[in-house]
């Protein structure tokens, strides 16, 4: 089990986007050239079916057998899929009537994490609002524009030249998943190639994105290329100097309303951008620094969330970077901490590079 959540899950890797802006891989296929029996997503790229089951399942809060028989996945056996069918057939016509094709509909709007949809709303049960959450922070009087809140963060990591003479870094610590460890090694180098090899007890695996492309695998077997959609998210992660690209990045951000992060007020700032994934940045009010990014992935069926927890920033080589960071998905969740890390050592690109044959 811990194999299989590492692989898919290790450190911002199967994540779905639009096309990366640098390098896009070849259009798939449509799905009903790979899957059998495709009914309601005939047309779809083959390669994002796997995220719209993801999307359904995360939206009821169930997995893959609660609709589709195991080793048979074409099979019609249970009714739960022909319901799921009819109710992908309703929200696309909601969209298409009712928004003008607009997906503001999907399987969450009313399932919410549950089979049964919550037709009556909930009672308050207490004196506290039932979603103080959704209240976010006050706006406290005049709000710092984008251009000072971006200021104020790179400021804070050290300053423009400080980031800028850093080049590499070489990282070690471990992978926090459900309250066991395990130890793993992250390479950096400028602008954008990332690299991480998770060092598990059946051998390691990786992912990786080599400056124009993504890849995983694990050792002794084949490395495949990530998608166009999983690769683009691990082209956002490898972006070396994140703080000085990211007007470059999201020509248009845009500054959103207080709201909170743990109790901390932060400045929020939203991103979208086309070949890009949409991103919400939480920047801590007092100190300037980025506590969390929240990135949306397009799917077939919604978008799915990704939220990146930042915590434990440190310096390293003249500028500060987080050594503790959180991924959380609807389906799971995993924490990084880095226990050292060196900055501008020697890494050479090959490290980055597919391998032609099985992972060594």
């Amino acid at each position: 089990m811990m194999q299989r959540v590492l692989l898919w899950g290790t450190i911002f890797s199967a994540v779905l986007a639009p096309l990366p802006v640098r390098g896009q891989a070849p259009a798939a296929k449509p799905a009903e050239e790979v899957y059998k029996n495709i009914v309601e997503l005939k047309g779809t790229p083959a390669d994002q079916v796997d995220p719209a089951m993801q999307f359904i399942a995360a939206s009821l809060g169930v997995n893959c057998q609660f609709c589709h028989v195991q080793g048979k996945f074409e099979a019609d056996d249970k009714g739960a899929k022909k319901t799921a069918r009819q109710m992908m057939a309703m929200t696309a016509m909601i969209n298409k009537t009712s928004f003008g094709g607009r997906q503001q509909i999907t399987c969450n709007s009313c399932h919410n994490g549950s089979t049964r949809p919550a037709g009556i709303p909930a009672v308050q049960e207490s004196d506290t609002p039932a979603h103080p959450a959704a209240m976010g922070a006050p706006a406290g009087g005049a709000q710092p524009s984008v251009d000072e809140i971006l200021t104020k963060y790179v400021t804070a990591l050290g300053g423009a030249d400080a980031i800028g003479k850093v080049t590499s870094r070489a990282m070690k610590g471990q992978i926090l998943v459900g309250g066991s460890g395990t130890p793993i090694e992250v390479y950096t180098k400028a602008p954008n190639m990332r690299v991480t090899i998770t060092h598990n007890s059946e051998g390691d695996s990786y992912t990786a994105f080599d400056g124009k492309a993504g890849w995983m695998g694990s050792t002794g077997r084949p490395a495949r290329e990530m998608n166009a959609s999983s690769s683009a998210a691990s082209s956002l992660d490898a972006e070396f100097s994140l703080a000085l690209h990211l007007k470059e990045m999201y020509p248009q951000l845009r500054r959103g309303r207080p709201e909170t992060v743990d109790g901390v007020v932060c400045d929020l700032v939203t991103g979208q951008a086309p070949g890009r994934q949409a991103v919400r940045l939480y920047f801590e009010r007092e100190s300037g620094l980025l506590l969390r990014m929240v990135r949306y992935a397009d799917t077939p069926m919604g978008r799915l969330p990704t939220q990146i927890d930042y915590a434990d920033y440190r310096d390293s080589g003249g500028a500060k970077v987080p050594f503790r960071w959180t991924l959380s998905r609807p389906n799971g969740r995993f924490t990084i901490q880095i226990s050292e890390a060196k900055a501008n050592v020697p890494i050479d690109d090959a490290k980055f590079a597919r391998p032609s044959g099985d992972v060594k």
